[in-house]
């Protein structure tokens, strides 16, 4: 694809601790970074990690201006910085996934009718019928958790409608109950946004739709007719489909940036506004995954991404519209026991080194001789249990394995439930298959050797820091051709590339 190399695309992240922006260039280079931090840059809201946490631990929120104040001042310091922004082309960005706005009655004028000449922040500041905003982290919803899969017939019947069972962070649930414990503010309400779809409103001047693929994460929409579904919607509250409005593309152009921004920070007037998404659909886009790619993050908790087109929602993860492909999905599956339980079975076979590790995983077969071992040292999220189990070959308990045998049955069970999970939800392996990794573990080529065994398929690292926000920035790119049927990975072709790592061993595809 043609580019300038005097044209410039913006990707924002509001993610929860921080705000943070990338700037790439015609030829995808990244020119700019910049991000302001909640809890430091902005300590007036007193949030501890970009939260308020309330005394009940379960109720969690975020302040809705201070994610104003933040636009302030990182636009600020990319204008101190000397960034020019007449070369912008196109701004995209994601934000948090499940996090809402309130937005008040009367806040869609004042959007409007932004003045240049003060800071959004003064002007936004009483727009909001709910000054915090519940986020991600909020878990004090289970009985509107409850009452919707009840509504609906069930975990099952609404996974099947909505790409996941009810979740007590999504947002269908947390507006439920904003509307029966605060019915005032629930009325107060004209319009409610995501913390992307806030965010788009922001640069648009205007409400922006909710784009597909975060709104597949509130269960609430359709994931396969991309609409609304009217027995969610019936369940959670009254009117809601006129306070959510029609959600769009995620690689719709939703307009021209406002008049506020080209006379207070120089964005030329013809610069588009793409529809913002869901930081986990951003980050894919940032892996610059395609069609039939699975992407595992080892860290933490590990996660796995996935490229599918024809999902099958299970109970058990999620399926989101894809944020690159409107004919495509993606399924996102996390699990807790990821690099703790790696180093805890690091530090006690192999005296905490990983030399040692490796050493141990080469010196056992692929297989494990048939000795299979599950280590969930905290409660798992998928599926829900915890505890260590081993079985022997003729499938029997044990109670130990010798270490060599503990270390290759771990990372063995650690990827194969990863592949069985994936293959659950649609995953299909097809010629050209890619395992994309990234995170800490993925530095071990022993690791990965495993990895490319068990799914068959060539493993590639991948680089992928501020991955949410560049893969936005790259979206910004893409939604200027897509309507000529440009695909996203050819609208990205010029971005750095993955590098492969490891090959699959002769014998994988036997074993699989």
């Amino acid at each position: 694809m043609a580019a300038q190399t005097d044209s410039c695309y913006l990707g924002f992240d509001f993610s929860t601790q921080q705000l943070k922006v990338v700037a790439i260039d015609g030829n995808l280079q990244v020119t700019h970074q910049n991000n302001v931090q909640f809890d430091s840059d902005l300590p007036e809201f007193r949030t501890q990690g970009g939260v308020h946490i309330h005394e009940d631990r379960l109720t969690v929120t975020s302040p809705v201006c201070m994610w104003l104040k933040a636009l302030d001042l990182i636009l600020e310091k990319m204008k101190n910085a000397g960034f020019d922004f007449s070369h912008v082309k196109a701004v995209s960005g994601s934000g948090q996934q499940h996090g809402s706005v309130y937005w008040k009655k009367g806040a869609r004028r004042a959007l409007q009718h932004l003045d240049p000449g003060r800071d959004l922040h003064s002007l936004l500041q009483d727009s909001f019928a709910v000054q915090d905003g519940p986020v991600w982290m909020d878990s004090s919803t289970a009985k509107q958790c409850q009452y919707l899969e009840s509504a609906v017939g069930g975990a099952q019947q609404l996974a099947d409608i909505t790409g996941s069972r009810a979740y007590e962070r999504f947002t269908g649930n947390q507006i439920a109950k904003i509307h029966q414990f605060q019915p005032d503010k629930y009325n107060e309400t004209e319009r409610i946004s995501l913390v992307s779809s806030f965010a788009a409103s922001l640069f648009l001047g205007d409400y922006a739709a909710i784009d597909y693929s975060d709104g597949s994460g509130m269960n609430l929409m359709d994931i396969f007719t991309k609409q609304w579904s009217e027995p969610c919607l019936k369940a959670t509250a009254p009117q809601l489909a006129e306070k959510l409005s029609d959600p769009a593309s995620s690689t719709a152009a939703l307009g021209f940036v406002s008049h506020y921004f080209v006379k207070r920070f120089g964005f030329p007037e013809d610069c588009k506004v793409i529809a913002f998404t869901g930081d986990n659909p951003g980050s894919l886009a940032g892996m610059r995954l395609q069609e039939g790619d699975i992407a595992v993050s080892l860290g933490t908790s590990d996660t796995v991404f996935l490229w599918i087109k024809e999902p099958r929602p299970t109970v058990e993860g999620h399926i989101f519209c894809n944020p690159v492909d409107n004919l495509s999905y993606m399924a996102l599956i996390c699990y807790k026991n990821g690099s703790l339980t790696r180093e805890r079975i690091r530090n006690e076979c192999a005296g905490g080194s990983w030399e040692g590790f490796s050493r141990a995983l080469r010196s056992v077969p692929m297989g494990n001789n048939g000795n299979i071992g599950i280590y969930f040292d905290a409660m798992e999220i998928t599926p829900p249990a915890v505890g260590i189990h081993r079985f022997d070959q003729h499938n029997r308990r044990v109670d130990t394995f010798t270490q060599e045998v503990e270390i290759r049955a771990l990372v063995e069970g650690q990827f194969l439930a990863k592949r069985v999970h994936a293959q659950k939800l649609g995953y299909k392996i097809i010629p050209g298959t890619r395992v994309l990794a990234t995170g800490g573990a993925s530095s071990n080529k022993d690791i990965l050797q495993v990895l490319s065994d068990i799914f068959n398929a060539p493993v590639y690292t991948i680089d992928v820091a501020n991955s949410a926000c560049l893969g936005c920035a790259y979206r910004a790119v893409h939604a200027l051709v897509a309507e000529m049927g440009v695909s996203f990975s050819e609208a990205v072709r010029k971005a750095p590339g993955a590098q492969l790592a490891v090959t699959p061993s002769p014998e994988a595809e036997e074993e699989t």
